[in-house]
């Protein structure tokens, strides 16, 4: 069927003006999302490259902390400014570069997990991902100074840095090098900075112990030390930002090295012993030790309490021990047990290890067998410091006084027959000569010293015997003072027509002395030396307030070196009449790498404190530190007990498979004391009046941030 009206539909029409309007408003929306979604990738970009960044600085931080003490010993080493590549390699510069390859900051990726990865020809993103090739771009110095860093020397940098050292001797490569010397001291910078006056303390001063997780003091607590330090600026990111559009705030930093005085009670980089003796003794009631222990690694025995522990590589305690007050059930660092601590006790965990500090080291400046022998060393020059390594780490070369065993019979007769003393007079080292075997001239007995001529007078301030002759024949005259006319009136004329001589003989403050069993020991006797110095025209014993006592292996073809650990072939050294220090105004120490016998009461006789401080016992003695492989109780017999006071230390190594017991006391005869024959006071060192002449060292290296909203 054929339809004639079909269905029609309803005509319209389409506005251009409103299909544009509408495809204008949702491009813009699409625009404005995708540069909202670019925004949030440029945002999250940068912060994933600010983070990136932050770890990269804080990891180069750790490797500057680790490398700089390695670099401060090589600058005052033998021939460290002989050339430019000995230079270069502690200059500052290439520290902050070493420290970029160590952290691993160079690179993104390593080659080896790239390698790993197998990617093919994946393509790199990273824009940051830079050699870090220019060190001048990111380390600079905080002032003007052509370096890249700026030292705390002879400078004042204004709040927020920490005391400046003076130096009277011209240390211009402080801004160069990690430079640590004995120049440099605390002086106008500092004053009033520190704890003590720094016109008095010049060396070391009270300072504040940083806020570091190691506990060889508490954080906040004062202690002893003087502090190297260097400013600098970091900002990794200005390296590449002409290609990463990436801008960092410069931090400031300020890395320092303390210089610290063993001053705990017990203080070694050793592997020690603690809780008994070496005979398996507890140590019991009869000792106390007041103040935190630092060890290489310790081994905590019986019930023993401590109330800090510090160590480098760790400690294994019993299970009665306690560090703080507090038992830690043989391990604390059992996860839970510092959180616990910290909530319940406060901050200050009583037991760390160096590795908790993060941006710190704890380095003990420990020679070992070296430290007591100054033969065992080379004259060192060419060096960048003015201060050599070996004076300044070894404790033998660091003493004003020496006497050596400088000849003997034979190769196979060790029996000495000449001594060697040096002293300081005016400031210069003067050397005595003492024969054994026969005087300084025919006939003339062991000990006379060369006076003056004939007619001429010499005056004595304390007792002598005197000789007057030449040629084998003399008169003599026995414990005399005062004014001494060498004459033949005075004397009679031993022989005529020859012309004489006047000698005197002091009472020497050392000799050769057997023990009962027939070992050849070097005798010294402290109390004998003020009378002895002033004889001599030497300097006081403040200055002479020392002494090192070796034998001289190399300058003699007959002596050997002496063995460590002691052997019984080998001298001894007898200490006796040393109760009464008191002459000793600044202090005594004695350094040895002879087996070291103590006759006497030692160091018992009280004086007056320093002006200006005020023990808190109560009570001063004059500070005293004796340092040999082995020491000995006795000299005739064993001795009924033994108590000592003060501070205890080691240069063993920490490395070692047996520990050593550091309280360990043998007699003459070499028979171990029971420990009920053994008291033990042992207390920190609080002032620096109380550092003796010779120290332990130790460096306490760390960067911190300066930031600019707390100064």
């Amino acid at each position: 069927m054929k339809r004639n009206n079909p269905r029609k539909q309803a005509s319209g029409y389409v506005s251009l003006v409103a299909v544009f309007t509408m495809s204008m408003f949702m491009l813009t929306l699409m625009v404005f999302a995708y540069r909202r979604a670019l925004d949030a990738q440029s945002i999250q970009s940068e912060i994933q490259s600010q983070g990136d960044y932050r770890e990269k600085e804080e990891t180069i931080l750790r490797s500057i902390v680790s490398i700089t003490p390695n670099r401060a010993i090589l600058a005052m080493q033998d021939g460290s400014d002989s050339s430019w590549n000995r230079r270069k390699i502690s200059r500052f510069e290439e520290i902050f570069s070493d420290s970029l390859t160590q952290s691993n900051a160079r690179q993104s990726i390593s080659v080896e997990l790239l390698t790993q990865l197998d990617l093919g020809d994946a393509f790199q993103g990273n824009s940051g991902d830079s050699g870090l090739g220019t060190v001048s771009r990111m380390f600079k110095s905080t002032s003007s100074n052509s370096g890249y860093v700026t030292g705390g020397l002879n400078r004042d940098l204004g709040t927020g840095f920490p005391p400046a050292l003076n130096s009277s001797y011209p240390i211009a490569n402080d801004d160069l090098y990690p430079i640590i010397s004995d120049l440099k001291q605390y002086g106008s910078y500092a004053s009033g900075e520190v704890g003590l006056s720094t016109t008095t303390y010049k060396d070391f001063n009270i300072l504040t112990y940083p806020q570091i997780n190691f506990g060889y003091s508490k954080p906040g607590d004062p202690f002893v030390a003087k502090r190297n330090w260097w400013a600098f600026t970091m900002d990794l990111a200005d390296h590449d930002d002409n290609i990463t559009r990436i801008a960092r705030y410069k931090r400031d930093f300020v890395l320092s090295i303390y210089e610290i005085p063993s001053q705990n009670p017990i203080s070694a980089g050793s592997f020690m012993s603690l809780g008994t003796y070496g005979n398996g003794d507890s140590w019991g009631e009869d000792v106390t030790i007041n103040g935190s222990v630092f060890a290489g690694r310790a081994i905590i025995e019986g019930d023993t309490a401590l109330s800090g522990l510090a160590t480098r590589r760790g400690s294994q305690l019993s299970t009665g021990t306690t560090i703080g007050g507090k038992s830690f059930n043989g391990n604390p660092f059992t996860p839970g047990v510092r959180e616990n601590f910290h909530l319940t006790e406060g901050d200050f965990f009583p037991i760390s290890l160096t590795s908790e500090s993060g941006k710190a080291a704890f380095v003990p400046i420990n020679r070992g067998a070296d430290y007591f022998d100054r033969y065992a060393h080379s004259n060192e020059s060419s060096t960048l410091s003015p201060t050599t390594w070996n004076n300044y780490s070894v404790g033998a070369l660091q003493c004003a006084m020496t006497l050596d065993i400088s000849q003997c019979v034979s190769a196979s007769d060790q029996t000495p027959t000449e001594m060697r003393f040096t002293y300081m007079k005016n400031g210069s080292r003067q050397t005595l000569t003492l024969p054994l075997n026969g005087g300084v001239s025919a006939n003339l007995p062991v000990g006379y010293i060369l006076s003056v001529g004939e007619d001429n007078t010499a005056y004595f301030d304390t007792p002598v015997d005197v000789a007057y002759g030449a040629n084998g024949f003399f008169y003599y005259k026995d414990n005399v003072s005062g004014p001494i006319l060498f004459d033949n009136q005075t004397f009679g004329d031993p022989i005529v027509g020859s012309y004489k001589y006047g000698y005197y003989k002091p009472i020497y403050p050392f000799g050769i002395k057997n023990l009962p069993n027939g070992k050849i020991c070097v005798s010294v006797y402290p109390e004998r030396f003020e009378d002895f110095m002033i004889l001599l025209g030497a300097d006081d014993l403040g200055v002479n307030n020392s002494i090192a006592i070796n034998v001289d292996y190399v300058g003699s073809t007959n002596l050997t070196k002496p063995i460590i650990p002691c052997t019984e072939n080998d001298y001894g050294v007898i200490l006796q009449e040393c109760g009464d220090l008191t002459s000793f105004t600044t202090g005594f120490s004695l350094v040895t790498n002879l087996r070291l016998h103590i006759g006497d009461d030692f160091n018992v006789v009280e004086t007056t404190p320093p002006t200006g401080y005020t023990p808190l016992s109560g009570t001063f003695y004059p500070p005293s530190s004796l340092f040999t492989p082995e020491k000995r109780y006795g000299v005739d017999l064993d001795p009924f007990a033994v108590e000592h006071s003060g501070q205890v230390g080691s240069l063993a190594s920490d490395s070692v498979a047996v520990p050593v017991h550091p309280l360990d006391a043998t007699g003459v005869s070499g028979n171990s004391m029971s420990g009920s024959k053994i008291k033990i006071n042992l207390s920190a060192i609080q002032h620096p009046a109380e550092l003796p002449p010779v120290v332990m060292m130790n460096w306490l290296i760390m960067v911190e941030e300066k930031r600019k909203e707390f100064n």
